[in-house]
Parts: structure tokens; C-alpha cells; sequence
């Protein structure tokens, strides 16, 4: 495993992050309290932790990436890779670009994605928890199944690379505006509206760039499972939360540098992704919490304007199974309660009908 090398405090001596790792199995400075497997060797020699590698799994802030690609050395003819990286969307040509599509033309090879509701501290632990692998090709599903799929760390394969990646990235946005609601001392109810508003957007935004994602997609774990996890737990709720209670005394780098440990907050980044995006596609007015979360965020907009969006009146009907079959690309719309239900509805009918059949 590559480690990138840094000086940390351990037992009173200054020593390599990745010595003290390889000795104690430990991450000291990031998942301190936690022993990990005696096989898993920490190497901060990235071209020797690489070199050889049949399945390279991405696990950084999405920015790095080039730098990390350039500097790996030859890629084994045959490997193929997994992403966790959260972010790096980017306009190129007018079209939507995934941080998974610039890993698939820089190394040349298949990218898989995986995203879910998984905290790293519960899962170094054990505890049960579910993730999506966004994978096209069915031989490499098998593959990667093997690998991950295990009795505490259970794995579903789908093929809609797209949609897995962008919940993954997206959620964290909305996680911004969960921790605004908890800056702000609003209860349960308000950020649950919060939730419901935000996902309906995640998946209008990824339905207008990616109109063949799947409705089943967003009730795995990378999507609603995902939403829910994050808003009331990790860095981007808890920075969120932090940023709105120092009334404008911290900045987002402030929060940083107090509440991570060195770790990077993602929701900010996607929201500045975000932003362009939105702009060049005209999707403020159908994008309303997006668009107030980057302006409380940004620009100084009171923090309780988060709960006071404009309407959004778009019809739902598109977002009801085959939909994207009978809209281009462009086509967006809104989730009202009886939306949901409906959408629910026709899912439950849908699994109801395939168990019947088999």
C-alpha cells in the first residue's frame, strides 16, 4: 500500500508516518486506536508500491490525481482499477467529465468505481456496512466481488458507472447543508427536508448529464444509504456545522486545518465544481439547495437561507422507471412526497414481478 510519507509524534519520538505504520500496524495520525492486518505494508515509494500491480484501488482527494498518475512509472498491461474518490467533475466540451474518466485516459485501462454509506472508523472495526461497484464489464464484476465482497462488507454490482460516481460526489455537497441546519440548532424534521430535497437534486442533476442512470441505482448504497450516513456523521456535516457557528470568524481553510488532522473536506471542492456547471447549463432555478449551499458557503448569504429555497414546480413525471428512455438528454425534473411514493411504488411492483417470475 502507498503511503505518502509525513513526520508524525509517536511515544514522545519523531518518526516516518509509514515506520511507525509497518511497526505497529497502526495509523497513528489518522485511524489512530485501530489495528490493521499484518499483511497490509505501508511503502512511500509510490513506483515500488505500484510496480507489477493487477488492480490498482484509488483512495485520494480527487485533485492529486494527475501528479499520482505521472509519477507511478509503467502500468502492467491488463491491470484495471477501482475508484473511491469523491469529486473531481469537470466541463469538458459542454459535456460532464467524471474524475473516473480522466483515471481511464491517463492509465489506458477498465476504472471501476466504489461508493457507499462507509465510515472508515466503523468499518476498521467491522461493523456491517454495504457499498456499490459501478462496474460495465461482467468479468470484471466477478473479479472485484471476490475481492471486496465480504461477510461484514457487502458489495452490489451495477453497470451505471456514472450514477454511482456522482451520488459519491454529490452527497457531500448536501452534507453542507446538513451541517448548516446543525450550526444553526434546527431539529430532525428540518434536516430531514434537508435530505429529501437534496437527494431529489442529486438525482436531477445526474439525470440531465446522464439520462440513462437507473432509478435502482440511487436506493443502493451509494445514494440514499450515502446521503443519510453523511449528514449526520463525517468531515463535510461536522466542517459544515463548525464553519455556520463561527459566524464568519473561520474560514473553510480554519475548519480544516482545526477539525481534520491534515484530512481534505471534499463538499466545499465539489461545490466549486459544482458551480460552473450549474452556470454554463442555466440549472439554478432547478438546482435551488445546490445553488444556496454554494452562495452560504461563498458568497456570505445568511446561513438560515437554507431553508428558505424557492419553489421548484418541474414535473415529476420523468422520474418514474423508463423515463430516461422517453427523454433526451437536458431533460431535468423535481421530487415531490407523492413522487417518491410513486417511485417506491413502481420499484416494489418491478422486484415483486422479477421474484414472481423465478
Amino acid at each position: 500500500m502507498w503511503m505518502f510519507e509525513e513526520m508524525v509524534e509517536h511515544k514522545g519520538i519523531e518518526k516516518k508516518l509509514s515506520e511507525v505504520f509497518n511497526e505497529t500496524h497502526e495509523n497513528v495520525k489518522y485511524l489512530p486506536g485501530v489495528e490493521l492486518p499484518s499483511n497490509i505494508k505501508a511503502e512511500p515509494d509510490l513506483k515500488k508500491a505500484v510496480e507489477a500491480a493487477d488492480i490498482y484501488v484509488w483512495v485520494l482527494p480527487h485533485q492529486f490525481v494527475p501528479k499520482i498518475v505521472s509519477s507511478m512509472g509503467p502500468i502492467k498491461p491488463g491491470a484495471v482499477s477501482v475508484s473511491l474518490i469523491k469529486g473531481g467533475l469537470e466541463l469538458e466540451g459542454g459535456k460532464l467529465g467524471l474524475c473516473s474518466d480522466l483515471l481511464r485516459k491517463l492509465l489506458g485501462h477498465s476504472v471501476s468505481v466504489l461508493m457507499g454509506a462507509n465510515v472508515a472508523n466503523e468499518m476498521a472495526t467491522d461493523q456491517f456496512c454495504e457499498a456499490t461497484l459501478g462496474c460495465r464489464e461482467i468479468e470484471h464484476q466477478a473479479m472485484l466481488l471476490k475481492l471486496f465482497n465480504c461477510l461484514t462488507f457487502h458489495v452490489q454490482a451495477v453497470d451505471d458507472i456514472a450514477a454511482v460516481e456522482l451520488c459519491g460526489a454529490l452527497k457531500n455537497v448536501v452534507a453542507l447543508g446538513a451541517g448548516f441546519c446543525d450550526g444553526l440548532e434546527f431539529g430532525g424534521n428540518t434536516k430531514a427536508a434537508i435530505i429529501r430535497i437534496g437527494l431529489a437534486e442529486m438525482m436531477d442533476f445526474i439525470r440531465f448529464f446522464y439520462p440513462e442512470a437507473k432509478d435502482a441505482t440511487f436506493f443502493e448504497s451509494c445514494g440514499v444509504a450515502d446521503l443519510i450516513t453523511t449528514c449526520f456523521g463525517g468531515r463535510n456535516r461536522k466542517c459544515a456545522e463548525a464553519f455556520i457557528r463561527g459566524k464568519g470568524a473561520k474560514t473553510w481553510t480554519d475548519v480544516e486545518k482545526e477539525l481534520l488532522n491534515g484530512q481534505k473536506l471534499q463538499g466545499t471542492l465539489t461545490a466549486e465544481e459544482l458551480w460552473p456547471v450549474m452556470k454554463q447549463h442555466d440549472l439554478f432555478g432547478r438546482l435551488p439547495l445546490f445553488t444556496m449551499i454554494y452562495q452560504i458557503a461563498f458568497e456570505g448569504k445568511a446561513a438560515d437561507c437554507i431553508v428558505k429555497l424557492p419553489a421548484n414546480n418541474a414535473l415529476c413525471a420523468n422520474m418514474l422507471r423508463g423515463s430516461s428512455a422517453a427523454s433526451g438528454a437536458g431533460s431535468m425534473c423535481a421530487i415531490t412526497p407523492r413522487c417518491c411514493c410513486c417511485l417506491a411504488s413502481s420499484l416494489l411492483q418491478d422486484e415483486q414481478q422479477v421474484i414472481a417470475t423465478q
